[in-house]
């Protein structure tokens, strides 16, 4: 059910009436014995989860008993970005998910209905995992807050992902991943129903319905006045429709159709959010269907230190390289060690422009020319990049620099998808 709605295009939703919402939606539910919250991590901090998270601690105090990041295979929060994500929630409430070891298997999804549901490509059983956490009969009420926006790899984010990739284990993560990338990123990305996101329902309703979840998802967006992220919507409730709403408001706000075809796109990785391509990577997922053929996609990433965010994921990514799907496919086939990771199967597709345009990363000191090129990227150094196209001078979509040059200019690519109408596939 829904417990509350509210959004559109032009709606701008304040930090005391979200905090009022949540009141009303909170006293309706009536007292808990013990809650926990499951809000994204530190990489995700423009989805306002933070505060939110800090707002269901003010209301439920010490019934909030834990507060679990929906790392997936991130790197764990440090004690400072805990801190400026979540403001004076106790850190000692924060515990810290772990995708290989900390999981249970509550059933499975049979593969004749990954068969069905990928159109015949693939035909593997999924074991269902989640954090053990989750299982715990005290509690009464778990409270899974994030954005929802475009995402690559189950067509819209949030929802049921942040439980079965957010706190979920390493087999349903992969093999998830996987599944989107073999049905193809251009027909999933900006939709509510995928197949990716059919196997996750399946899951939650198989597995899952008798778990006190409750999804907060906001929609986000830049406001176009101040510049600021501001919380264009704000839906409440336990099921598929509460999600759907969200993404119906998400693709009508955070999907940019450009009116043509972008020759240069320069792309800004914010030092705080992207350490690495498995995330920095969104620069190449949702601008590649704005793309021109031969274009040169130039991603400034001041901050990028390491390929995977998991050594394993990092020491995959530097042997096989963003190199292709024919090439990646042949690998996965071929080795094992890609078998027991399909994840990184898919990211390695995903992150990959198949050979239609150029992908140049702009790194600092922390990542060199031949780490770069080795995976199949060109490289140039971040200095000399952005003296060409200094990032203060530029805003966000068209911009004609002074000898005339036009390029595209992105300040955060986690924010939005952008397509040009003749290569998105509906």
């Amino acid at each position: 059910m829904i417990y509350f709605e509210r959004g559109s295009r032009t709606d701008v939703i304040t930090a005391e009436e979200t905090r009022a919402i949540l009141r009303q939606v909170f006293d309706a539910m009536g007292p808990k014995k013990r809650v926990m919250a499951i809000p994204p991590d530190f990489t995700r901090a423009n989805s306002y989860a933070g505060p939110i998270t800090e707002m269901i601690y003010d209301y439920y105090g010490d019934t909030l008993t834990d507060v679990m990041p929906a790392l997936g295979t991130h790197s764990p929060m440090t004690p400072e970005q805990i801190k400026a994500m979540f403001g004076h929630l106790p850190a000692d409430k924060v515990r810290v998910h772990d995708w290989r070891n900390d999981v249970v298997t509550i059933g499975t999804v049979p593969g004749s209905y990954v068969q069905e549901v990928s159109e015949g490509r693939l035909d593997y059983e999924m074991n269902v995992q989640v954090n053990k956490l989750l299982l715990d009969p005290s509690f009464d009420l778990i409270l899974s807050v994030g954005q929802v926006v475009p995402h690559e790899v189950i067509g819209m984010a949030n929802y049921t992902k942040n439980i079965f990739v957010g706190v979920g284990g390493s087999d349903f993560i992969n093999k998830s991943h996987f599944i989107g990338a073999s049905y193809g990123m251009e027909r999933i990305m900006g939709r509510a129903k995928s197949p990716v996101r059919d196997v996750f329902e399946y899951a939650r309703t198989h597995y899952l319905s008798h778990v006190p979840i409750v999804y907060v998802l906001t929609v986000r967006a830049k406001d176009d006045a101040t510049g600021e992220m501001v919380t264009r919507g704000l839906y409440i409730g336990d099921d598929f429709e509460c999600f759907r709403k969200a993404a119906e408001l998400s693709l009508e706000t955070n999907f940019i159709m450009v009116d043509r075809e972008i020759r240069k796109c320069i792309v800004y990785l914010d030092p705080e959010e992207f350490k690495s391509t498995w995330l920095g990577n969104k620069a190449v997922y949702r601008t590649r269907m704005a793309l021109a053929d031969d274009a040169d996609l130039i991603v400034l990433a001041p901050a990028l230190k390491e390929f995977g965010e998991d050594k394993t994921i990092d020491g995959l990514i530097r042997k096989y390289g963003y190199k292709g799907t024919p090439h990646t496919l042949k690998c996965t086939e071929e080795n094992q060690d890609l078998k027991d990771n399909l994840g990184a199967s898919a990211h390695l597709i995903h992150g990959s422009s198949e050979g239609r345009f150029r992908i140049t990363y702009c790194s600092g000191p922390e990542m060199s020319r031949e780490e770069i090129e080795g995976v199949g990227f060109q490289y140039c150094p971040y200095g000399e990049m952005v003296a060409r196209y200094p990032i203060d001078t530029l805003k966000d979509g068209w911009n004609t620099m002074p000898d005339g040059e036009e390029i595209y200019y992105i300040s955060n690519p986690a924010l939005g998808l952008w397509a040009y109408p003749d290569r998105f596939k509906d």
